[in-house]
């Protein structure tokens, strides 16, 4: 028994009666303890089939001469909570999970930690507690959804209510889009923030090898929980805690992966936050000059070519990271108590790659049509770029796959909404012609909650007649499977007295991807020198203009007094 659960029990040994209420026997009770904390539950399919690998790696803590105890805080979708207001929650939840599985660590003397999570917020919820206690961890990521015929996925549905209200899909197709594009439990096929956060707990080093991405609906995903179940009694022995090996070279290496994955933007939010637990900073720029050095690899969809099961048989993350070489800290350790080139190496002897890779056979590809080289990269740099200027003065992201490069050099009239849904309803009902710059405002962390756009960016993404003249800027963030111009995590938001706050209709908004810019270059229609700009928006902020006060519940008035800006994660300030 490692020290931290003996010490526990002399200073309680009521709960060791408890745990006996709870069927543990004395041999029980005397073993390590380990608290295996999912995100299980019927909330989706990242979530649904998570209590049946919690039982696999009971099972394999059973037999390492641990005792398990299964805890759960399942998580909410963004896919569902798409498109009403269910989305202003989606942040808050990283927060409120994280807090509750710190809470179930530490409410009894366990003696390590297994977490295990498929998708967008509950992945960097429980990276965030496993830094934040500090006690022996490993991480499951909770694998890829399989595709729907024809390698569709989720994605096909975002949009189709419009494509449907105008009689562009059937009934008949929007049914059996609805009952075929998600044909399994697992994250959503695409490089969305689900697929991107299961690569981090890889990249950091956080999770087994291998394990992110690994198809749902098989087997290799039960052995990955059994695999971890030893793996955290060891740990749990050997009182190897995350503290102990997570240093900069960690991030800077899921930093690397995740722009040569060409990842979700929403990694900007999460990936700061997760570092915030062990002093890390981790600053926008970083992730600019990391894009600029590193080459996409493979194409996903949305915008690409391959679903995330694919891209696992072609050997995942660990293919990606001996590709990458020398680009990485392969000296950083991990949760398997080696280097994360040690564990490359260990693949690498025991066949791992050549027997993953042998299943691409069943669809006619190789390893090399998905995951590119250095030499011949899908793309010479990665996708995300850190935009600065008087609009933005601590930072906004735009991430350029799927958008068009006649749209990189942009200048439009802003038409500014205070909400998602008067963009919407604007842009359906033909208010918003070519060559417009659509503001949505008030919906960053302190003003909504930071919600998603992925209801708006579909929108102009199924109007080809805007979809390449129009960009869309806003305070909030976007999903990972936006497609088109758009640019998030403006900063400072709005609520907090931000140069979008100011803005008005026929202002003139200037974007220049490759200089790095986002300004106002021009009033009422009409082009003015930047010191005009900066007259005119000091008269608009001292008339103090209040944006309209957004749907209110206790939990969400908590996150937006206490969240931080954008630029640092968007978290509880604490």
């Amino acid at each position: 028994m490692s020290c931290r659960s003996q010490y526990l029990r002399t200073v309680n040994y009521q709960g060791d009666g408890l745990r006996a209420g709870a069927c543990w026997d004395e041999g029980d009770l005397a073993k390590p303890q380990i608290l295996i904390d999912t995100a299980h539950g019927d909330s989706h399919p990242g979530s649904i089939h998570l209590g049946r690998l919690a039982e696999e790696a009971k099972l394999s803590v059973a037999e390492s001469r641990g005792k398990a105890a299964l805890y759960a805080v399942t998580d909410m979708c963004d896919g569902i909570a798409m498109a009403h207001d269910g989305m202003n929650y989606s942040l808050v939840s990283r927060e409120i999970m994280a807090f509750m599985y710190e809470i179930h660590a530490l409410a009894s003397p366990f003696d390590g930690c297994l977490f295990m999570a498929s998708c967008d917020k509950s992945i960097p919820a429980q990276l965030m507690a496993m830094l934040r206690l500090d006690l022996p961890s490993v991480h499951v990521p909770g694998g890829a959804m399989l595709s729907g015929p024809d390698f569709m996925s989720s994605e096909i549905l975002y949009g189709a209510g419009d494509r449907f209200a105008k009689g562009e899909l059937t009934q008949q197709a929007l049914s059996y889009y609805t009952m075929n594009c998600c044909p399994s439990a697992g994250a959503c096929q695409f490089m969305g923030t689900a697929s991107t956060m299961q690569t981090m707990s890889e990249a950091l080093g956080l999770s087994l090898p291998g394990n992110a991405l690994v198809p749902a609906y098989g087997m290799h995903i039960n052995r990955y929980a059994r695999q971890a179940g030893r793996q955290i009694v060891a740990n749990a022995g050997q009182d190897l805690r995350p503290r102990r090996f997570m240093t900069k070279k960690n991030f800077v290496n899921a930093l690397t992966v995740h722009a040569a994955l060409g990842g979700s933007t929403n990694a900007l939010l999460h990936l700061p936050a997760i570092a915030h637990e062990v002093g890390i900073e981790i600053s926008q720029e970083e992730f600019d000059a990391v894009n600029r050095r590193t080459p996409v690899l493979v194409s996903f969809k949305t915008g690409g070519q391959w679903p995330t099961e694919l891209f696992w048989y072609a050997g995942g993350v660990p293919a990606v990271m001996r590709e990458l070489g020398d680009m990485l800290h392969l000296d950083a350790m991990t949760v398997t108590g080696k280097t994360a080139g040690e564990n490359l190496a260990d693949l690498e002897n025991s066949g791992w790659f050549q027997a993953v890779q042998s299943y691409l056979v069943n669809y006619r590809l190789t390893p090399s049509d998905i995951i590119k080289t250095r030499r011949k990269p899908v793309k010479p740099q990665g996708n995300i770029r850190i935009l600065k200027g008087n609009l933005a003065p601590d930072g906004a992201v735009i991430k350029l796959s799927g958008v068009d490069e006649a749209i990189h050099s942009f200048q439009g009239e802003a038409k500014v909404f205070d909400s998602e849904e008067e963009a919407v309803a604007a842009l359906l009902r033909g208010d918003i012609g070519p060559g417009t710059a659509v503001f949505i405002r008030g919906e960053g962390p302190k003003g909504s909650g930071m919600p998603e756009m992925l209801r708006t960016t579909e929108a102009f993404w199924n109007m080809p007649e805007l979809s390449k003249s129009v960009a869309l800027f806003t305070d909030g963030r976007f999903s990972g499977a936006t497609r088109g111009p758009a640019v998030g995590h403006i900063a400072p938001e709005a609520a907090e007295g931000g140069p979008i706050a100011y803005l008005e209709d026929g202002d003139l908004i200037k974007m220049d991807v490759a200089a790095r810019r986002l300004d106002v270059v021009g009033v009422n229609g009409l082009p003015v020198p930047p010191e005009e700009v900066e007259r005119v928006f000091a008269v608009r902020k001292a008339r103090k203009p209040s944006l309209p006060t957004k749907a209110d519940t206790p939990v969400l008035r908590l996150y937006k007094k206490l969240a931080l800006g954008t630029d640092r994660g968007g978290g509880f300030g604490l």
